[in-house]
């Protein structure tokens, strides 16, 4: 039986700052944990004419009875269950039930999802509404960054029944992307991450949802759309989980936010770019009697060399003195992440998780020995890995330019991995050739994922481009404005990097010939880039249209990016009230875009592949689409 041990969980200094500004589920879902934010409101609508919305496809079935999702108008939810007869209050399966015309209703609190969780996985464990570690998710699969949520996750999960297997459905950089804590957000405490593809620092969570909130809204279009009954397993990636530096005092919220993540990904960027490596042959040794515990060193280094490396022992000390500071803090994350789960997690299938060891974002190129001492220390010290990502010098939307060269750097890393058992990840893998693909799908025999995340906001501005709808229409132009003001102001910033960087793409955008003129003058680069035809297809619209969603009234200051305020929230509202021509859009983009993923890196065969594409090129409207996922 779940357990019904009292829960911690309290957003409502969160939800009364959402409410208090009607910022409303409905059009601006996942920032609260909660997908309920007014709980005496719903109850009352139930005693009169409440406006339900009843999710049919949402059912399942447990021992307390038959269960349905409902919504109402605000977008605030609850879970309906059907009763036969009297349910003791202390036996009730979630908290804060309410009785009405032979039903219980309970909000869909963060809570409750917990509750939920234990409950349908101790009685149904094939039940696939929750993010899991198992099946083949550990091996092969293909990471898609949830940049738009609710708007995102119907073409994964139409992709994923089409093509009959389990993706990492659901991936975001925490904190970079997602707001790592609702209560540190309100307290005005969120900082600015480095962002080094565009050269500079970017808010916090500046995409504006909380990870809780977005761990809640992907498990709940898994039950709307009843994906949950297709015995598809699923994964959840919290992304570039910072290890070291300023982040080591967060540990424990990191930990959690992360509590249904199926998959962590550890980035020991931070603190490998701060440790100092001894420089004496005598220091490194030294260091490495006085710090690593010495059957650790002969372990790892023996695993090493079954993989067919054998660096001297001063390379190997300098090894270890360089990952070894990194390596201890991601066990105590990883030891916190275990606990977590025991704590609130009553079965093995619920408490598992999938690790991914990453460095991809340190400067230069990752070597295989380097690959082989992280990996031979993390299995030695109780972390298995399933996925590592090196650093292969990959920037986002550009491809790859020589993929004989990809090959060669691919190949020796690869030996390495195969070794341990362990696959590759590919990250900023977002616009890279069909040839790319297929080259590390060929080295690696699929066993790799990868991991796209900025192509999906590029994916959304292509379907606002292509709508009919005025409003759509406008949202698109207002979008391309903002990244205009945003390139220009960057190619004359103070700072070297970032005005490099942006230089660099304006470049890519207008051709070499007119950057003399381009850089005489702010002026002059914006009237350049005003000159050309609005297009999602221009090099600079890609890499800064993501700091669009939460900047307050849509402004290219950099004060404004990133923007917590109701002011930021009531820009966030402006995709998520995009029409259904828009909306279908952009699922199909989605999927058309996986199943290009799916086939160049040899996940699924090109038969399955266009199979699924020519089903979806017959779909003709939202309400179609949404309701043939079910029906794979």
């Amino acid at each position: 039986m779940i357990s019904n041990d009292v829960m911690v969980f309290d957003y409502s200094a969160i939800n009364a700052f959402l409410a208090r500004d009607s910022i409303w589920i409905k059009n601006n879902p996942c920032v609260s944990p909660d997908f309920c934010l007014d709980w005496a409101r719903f109850t009352e609508g139930l005693k009169g004419t409440a406006e339900l919305t009843e999710y049919s496809r949402s059912t399942f079935s447990s021992e307390h009875g038959e269960w349905a999702l409902v919504e109402d108008q605000w977008g605030d939810h609850a879970r309906r269950l059907r009763i036969s007869g009297e349910i003791k209050e202390d036996l009730r399966p979630l908290s804060n039930g309410f009785e009405a015309e032979g039903f219980i209703y309970f909000p869909a609190s963060f809570e409750n999802l917990v509750r939920l969780k234990n409950l349908v996985q101790e009685s149904d464990p094939e039940n696939n509404a929750f993010p899991t570690s198992r099946g083949n998710l550990g091996k092969s699969t293909l990471g898609i960054g949830a940049r738009f949520t609710t708007l995102h996750w119907d073409g994964v999960d139409w992709a994923m029944s089409r093509l009959g297997t389990g993706l990492t459905a659901n991936q975001n950089s925490i904190p970079r992307e997602l707001v790592y804590d609702v209560n540190e957000m309100l307290a005005g405490n969120l900082d600015t991450v480095p962002f080094p593809f565009i050269g500079c620092d970017v808010p916090e969570g500046h995409q504006g949802q909380s990870v809780e909130g977005m761990t809640h809204g992907c498990i709940l279009a898994k039950f709307k759309n009843g994906f949950h009954k297709l015995g598809i397993p699923w994964s959840f990636n919290a992304d570039h989980q910072p290890i070291g530096g300023k982040f080591d005092k967060r540990e424990d919220q990191l930990v959690a936010g992360c509590m249904f993540a199926s998959y962590i990904t550890f980035d020991l960027s931070p603190e490998l770019a701060q440790t100092e490596i001894p420089q004496s042959e005598e220091e490194k040794a030294r260091f490495v009697e006085k710090e690593v515990p010495v059957d650790l060193v002969h372990a790892a280094r023996k695993r090493v060399e079954n993989a067919g490396l054998f660096p001297s022992e001063d390379e190997f000390n300098g090894l270890l003195a360089y990952v070894w500071p990194a390596l201890q803090k991601m066990k105590v994350r990883d030891d916190k992440y275990k606990a977590c789960r025991k704590k609130y997690f009553t079965t093995s299938l619920g408490c598992d998780f999938l690790r991914e060891l990453s460095i991809d974002e340190l400067p230069g190129l990752t070597t295989p020995e380097t690959t082989a001492v992280m990996l031979a220390l993390s299995f030695e010290m109780g972390m298995p890995i399933h996925f590592v990502a090196p650093a292969f010098g990959f920037q986002k939307n550009i491809p790859y330019p020589d993929n004989h060269q990809l090959r060669e750097m691919i190949k020796p890393i690869w030996a390495v991995c195969e070794s341990f058992g362990v696959s590759i990840g590919f990250h900023s893998g977002s616009g890279k050739s069909a040839e790319n693909y297929q080259v590390a799908g060929e080295v690696t025999g699929s066993n790799l994922e990868i991991k796209t995340s900025g192509r999906y906001t590029y994916e959304m501005g292509v379907a606002l481009h292509a709508s009919s709808n005025p409003k759509d229409q406008e949202l698109w132009r207002d979008w391309y404005t903002f990244t205009i003001k945003l390139a220009s102001n960057s190619c004359f910033s103070t700072d070297e990097t970032e005005q490099k960087m942006a230089r660099e793409f304006v470049r890519l955008t207008i051709g070499p010939e007119k950057m003399e003129e381009a850089i005489k003058s702010e002026e002059s680069c914006r009237y350049i880039l005003n000159s050309l035809d609005p297009s999602p297809e221009h090099f600079f619209w890609f890499e800064y249209n993501f700091l669009y969603v939460l900047a307050a009234e849509g402004s290219p200051e950099k004060k404004a990016l990133g923007d917590h305020s109701p002011k930021g929230y009531r820009q966030r509202q402006r995709f998520y009230s995009i029409s259904d021509e828009g909306r279908l859009l952009y699922s199909k983009r989605v999927v058309e875009y996986i199943l290009f993923l799916a086939e160049n890196t040899g996940l699924v065969s090109k038969e399955q592949c266009s199979k699924a594409a020519e089903e979806l090129a017959r779909i003709k409207t939202f309400e179609e689409f949404i309701g043939s996922i079910s029906k794979s």
